[in-house]
């Protein structure tokens, strides 16, 4: 199977191709590991284990690259994203549990207008699907009064930017910029477990 050469670091087929690709990956487990850590007695650990299986996965894909891994990446990014969407429901808002999560489809639904939206608009405009994530968290700072989501969403504009300038900034930087996309995001889905997990062990209080 040929490999899926998407990004600037990749020059040939090679496990190692994309070395800092790969090795920005560490920045997902990092981030897993010290919320576990934190955590390790009263706090939930779904979040913390899917942003080490994104970590994974995704590395997975920067060293092997074909159509297997690519699916495993964005399928472990997908599945952080609608857990995180229904915990911020269900502990933000204080929905119970089985309503949070209508929060998927109506979600995935929102996803697939805003996406067609950018496609019309044109393909440069797609951002590789994640603007929706953004919107979405965006939304939720807002509406929770959150500065660490806030925080989380100015980040992540940041660390989409990157990842769309990776290609365009090709021939003036070869090592390309999706590696500061890793790194960024680790980040990001960092701060949003963290706000998540104090919500759900009451450090965090509902807005009124």
């Amino acid at each position: 199977m040929d490999a899926v050469d998407g990004y600037c670091e990749r020059l040939g087929p090679g496990l190692w191709a994309e070395p800092l690709n790969a090795v920005s990956n560490l920045a997902f487990l990092i981030a897993s590991a010290l919320l576990l850590v934190r955590f390790r007695r009263d706090g939930p650990r779904a979040l913390p284990i899917l942003l080490g299986v994104v970590g994974l996965c995704s590395l997975s894909f920067h060293t092997f690259a074909d159509g297997v891994t690519a699916a495993l990446d964005s399928l472990s990014i997908l599945v952080f994203v609608l857990v995180a969407i229904v915990l911020l429901v269900r502990h933000g808002f204080g929905v119970p549990a089985s309503p949070a999560w209508l929060a998927v489809p109506a979600f995935i639904v929102a996803s697939g207008a805003v996406d067609a939206a950018l496609l019309l608009a044109g393909p440069r405009y797609t951002l590789g699907g994640y603007l929706p994530a953004g919107l979405a968290l965006a939304v939720f700072a807002v509406a929770l009064r959150s500065r660490r989501l806030l925080l989380a969403t100015g980040v992540f504009a940041v660390s989409l930017t990157l990842r769309t300038l990776d290609e365009p900034l090709c021939g003036s930087l070869p090592i390309g910029t999706h590696w500061l996309w890793h790194c960024l995001n680790a980040v990001v889905l960092y701060l949003v477990a963290l706000d998540i997990a104090d919500r759900v062990t009451g450090r965090t209080p509902r807005p009124a």
